[in-house]
């Protein structure tokens, strides 16, 4: 097609350009006016969430303020609390100091000598269960640590016979000083003492052998080269009645703490004292106490040696002796012996505690709740037991 042809063309093609173009103009329009929308849009929402965030924001300095406010109100309050309850003490401890200390027990050397007569007549005789307790440890099904508090021997424990619910702790193995826990969940999650109840004993104890029976706390104390187990009602805070334990020659009951020469455990019959005398120092010796009067009704001399001994305790009128070594490792009940003769030593099974920190420092057996209330270099321990029969061991 020559030049001249395509000049001819041009003015019939104009139209159709000029129209295309105003569409595409269009187009563009409605394009940039929808995006103009959009954007217009946008800015409304981001206005509003914004007014919404800053409410937001003011709302909830507002409640932290109030919070503020009433954690200084309940701070202000505690410490006024905590300033009263210091003064009720020195209260107390003044009224305490009024009053006369507790006669000295004079010992009636006639009538221990009648007592330690009657219980040697008895001694080794076969024991009459009072019930029809007949079971022994199978295993330890469950261990919990709950906390670490005071030094690295003591003793915690619950009534072994009543159902209140408080925590009683021995600091250490002379003090005078007991502290009483309302709960466990208070003397789990309370650190300082200051949270606990405070008795201050007549006499200082020694060693960790010491239980809380039936509203009364039956301790240990030496006088001299003899040892006298004290009877101590919880509720009026006076002693009721203490007996110069009749052994002589007492020597520390466990090999592995020294310090502990009387061990009262409590079960299912009653009252045990666990120790040891020159006589047969290389084996333990256990007798039954009469809770009330605290006279020995029966003694014997069992199997169990003192050497690397940690603990013991009894269960269903059988000594469970806990073992362990000169360097701590995992401890084991590797003794018993039952005084009803129900199962000999040779059949009880062989029960190991799970690893720990060192030693038992004590061992405290609840008949109520079958689990043990462990001391272990300072850190407090339950041992939840799994029990079988006897017969079935």
């Amino acid at each position: 097609m020559g030049p001249w042809r395509c000049l001819l063309l041009l003015p019939l093609l104009a139209p159709a350009l000029r129209a295309q173009q105003q569409q595409f103009m269009e187009y563009v329009e409605r394009r940039l006016t929808l995006l103009e929308e959009r954007i217009s849009q946008w800015h409304d929402q981001s206005s509003r969430y914004s007014t919404e965030l800053r409410d937001f924001k003011n709302q909830v300095l507002g409640m932290l303020e109030a919070a503020e406010k009433e954690r200084e109100a309940m701070r202000a309050e505690a410490e006024s609390a905590a300033v009263r309850v210091d003064r009720l003490e020195r209260e107390v401890d003044y009224l305490e100091t009024q009053n006369p200390a507790p006669p000295c027990v004079e010992v009636d050397e006639t009538l221990m000598d009648k007592q330690v007569a009657t219980a040697k007549q008895r001694k080794n005789e076969k024991y009459t269960k009072l019930t029809d307790c007949s079971d022994t440890i199978a295993s330890v099904r469950a261990m919990k640590i709950l906390k670490r508090f005071g030094s690295a021997s003591g003793l915690w424990t619950k009534d072994a016979a009543g159902t209140s619910e408080k925590i009683y702790v021995f600091d250490g193995t002379a003090n005078d000083t007991v502290y009483v826990f309302p709960r466990m969940r208070e003397f789990t999650l309370f650190s300082a003492t200051r949270k606990a109840a405070r008795i201050k004993l007549p006499y200082p104890w020694v060693g960790t052998g010491h239980l809380v029976y039936d509203g009364h706390l039956y301790y240990i104390r030496q006088q001299g080269l003899s040892f006298q187990v004290i009877k101590f009602n919880l509720a009026n805070k006076t002693v009721v009645d203490s007996s110069v334990f009749p052994a002589e020659e007492q020597i520390p009951v466990f090999g592995l703490s020294p310090s502990t020469y009387i061990e009262v455990s409590a079960d299912e019959e009653g009252l045990w004292a666990i120790y040891a005398t020159k006589e047969d120092e290389k084996n333990m010796c256990l007798a039954k106490l009469d809770p009330a009067s605290l006279d020995i009704e029966q003694m014997w001399d069992t199997p169990c040696p003192r050497e690397n001994a940690e603990g013991a305790f009894v269960v269903c009128g059988a000594l469970h002796v806990v073992y362990n070594t000169r360097l701590p490792s995992r401890a084991r009940v590797q003794c018993v012996f039952d005084v009803s003769g129900t199962l000999a030593p040779e059949d009880a099974s062989l029960v190991y505690f799970p690893k720990r920190y060192g030693s038992h420092a004590s061992l405290k057996y609840s008949p109520r709740e079958r689990q043990i209330y462990a001391w272990d270099d300072g850190y407090q321990i339950i041992y939840r037991m799994e029990m079988k029969k006897k017969l079935e061991v």
